[in-house]
This record gives C-alpha cells, sequence and structure tokens, in this order.
C-alpha cells in the first residue's frame, strides 16, 4: 500500500489506543528522533525511499510540534508492524494539535497538515500530564 494514500488518515482525539511503544526514551531534538528512525528502519532491512522519508519528515513534525506547542518531548517511541511503523511522541501539553486555516501568508503551521497527509491513521491520546500523538506511516516490507 502507498503511503501517500488519498484516503484522509483517521484522527481520534479520545479515548486509549493499544499502540504499543517500543525503545521509549525522552528525546531532545528532532534530529536525534529522526537518528533513531533511521536506526530502526535500517534493522528491518530496504525499504522504499519514499516511505523512509516520510517517516523521517513525520517523525521531524511531530517532535518540532512538542516543543513548539507542547512544552517538550517527554517520551518517544517507535513500534513496528507488518505494515506500518508507528511514531509516537508524547508532551506536556493537555491541548490537541490544530490545524488554523490562514487568510494570510506566513512561516510556520504546515507541520500538523503533512502529518495528516503522510500517515494512514493518526490518534491524540490524552493522559492526565498531556498527550501523546501516534503517527502510523504505511511501509512495504
Amino acid at each position: 500500500m502507498n503511503s501517500r494514500s488519498e484516503a484522509r488518515p483517521r484522527v481520534n482525539t479520545a479515548g486509549p489506543r493499544a499502540a504499543g511503544r517500543a525503545g521509549t526514551s525522552p528525546l531532545l531534538t528532532p534530529a536525534q528522533a529522526r537518528q533513531l528512525v533511521r536506526h530502526t528502519l535500517t534493522a528491518l532491512g530496504p525499504l522504499p525511499a519514499s516511505q523512509v522519508d516520510d517517516l523521517l519528515l513525520v517523525t521531524s513534525e511531530l517532535v518540532t510540534n512538542a516543543h513548539r506547542h507542547g512544552g517538550g518531548v517527554t517520551s518517544f517511541g517507535i513500534a513496528v508492524g507488518s505494515d506500518r511503523v508507528t511514531v509516537s511522541v508524547a508532551d506536556a501539553s493537555e491541548e490537541p494539535p490544530r490545524h488554523e486555516l490562514r487568510g494570510e501568508l506566513r512561516p510556520g503551521g504546515f507541520g500538523w497538515p503533512i502529518v495528516l497527509r503522510l500517515c494512514h491513521e493518526v490518534t491524540v491520546d490524552p493522559r492526565p500530564d498531556g498527550k501523546t500523538v501516534h503517527a502510523a506511516v504505511t511501509v512495504d516490507r
């Protein structure tokens, strides 16, 4: 299945999700998160370059958003399934991500729409101390 599906990803902003997280650890920067994702993907064997690029971009956007809007990354995880890789980023904000339509041209505000476009499924799980965003990209293994 192509990771750039024309179907809109499912976005759920309520309720727990049992996605599971492997290799959870707080990360400080998007570069550190991308390095962990690259390392994990290398262990999977060859994947199409476009799928690797999608996962790295989604990772960067989620970690950047956690820093800009969520008070920083409180945990990070990556889960590998038979046909998808899910990146999970937790932060300290209880506010769900928002997509704001802008009438004027200004920098920023493109990360969340990019995540929604590239992912097969996106869920936002509220927690007492913040939220976790799970973003799944389809992969051909």
